[in-house]
């Protein structure tokens, strides 16, 4: 747990869109060159088999970087693409279904916007919770009223789980999220679709690694 802990310091969250102009995979790889310990691969609108393909080629493309790679919201990609495991929301499968299909030995991430989702979190089923969103966000229109630094410190204190803020955050947000009792930040336009990747993610001073 407590190494799950540190790769979620700084969490990628991958946009195909803002990617664009450097593909997911050279973007992703770029990144982790620049500090980020953590990769979730989200694509609302692709299929399970162009998840799979592209979770392949990334997992190919870090091998050897000890860094977590995670499929939003599709269960079956992380199982046939052989990652790291899947990310999940509310109206997703239960974790209770997802942990069945992903096995005992595979990250299960869920993310909780309220007290109530926090506090059915069961720490014997899921790994880690993605708390928020902190702040208004153009890469999720859809997301609930934005709860705050204070809001996220309350949805920290009422898990043991490891959890990871999401929201609008930037580079100079990263130490108000730990002094909320967040273990890192996820984020995806501050890092996703910038000019310099690598000193993008920098910038979030959680080091970074050899190319």
């Amino acid at each position: 747990m407590s190494d799950l802990r540190r790769k979620l310091r700084l969490y990628l969250v991958t946009d195909p869109k803002l990617c664009a102009p450097l593909g997911i995979i050279e973007t992703v790889r770029r990144a982790v060159v620049g500090g980020v310990s953590m990769v979730q691969l989200r694509d609302k609108t692709a299929t399970t088999r162009e998840r799979i393909a592209v979770a392949r080629e990334v997992k190919l493309a870090l091998a050897g970087r000890g860094v977590p790679v995670v499929i939003n919201d599709d269960v079956a990609a992380a199982v046939a693409a052989d990652v790291d495991g899947a990310h999940i929301g509310q109206g997703d499968m239960t974790p209770a279904e997802a942990r069945a299909q992903l096995g005992p030995d595979r990250i299960l991430g869920l993310s909780c916007e309220t007290a109530d989702a926090v506090r059915a979190a069961d720490p014997a089923v899921v790994d880690y919770l993605g708390l928020g969103p902190v702040f208004g966000t153009a890469t999720k229109p859809d997301h609930v009223a934005p709860i705050g630094w204070e809001g996220l410190g309350h949805l920290v204190a009422l898990t043991p789980l490891p959890s990871v803020a999401i929201g609008g955050l930037k580079a100079d947000h990263r130490q108000a999220a730990r002094d909320a009792g967040a273990d890192g930040v996820a984020v995806v336009s501050a890092i996703c679709g910038q000019p310099d990747v690598t000193a993008a993610a920098r910038a979030f001073g959680t080091g970074g690694t050899n190319q």
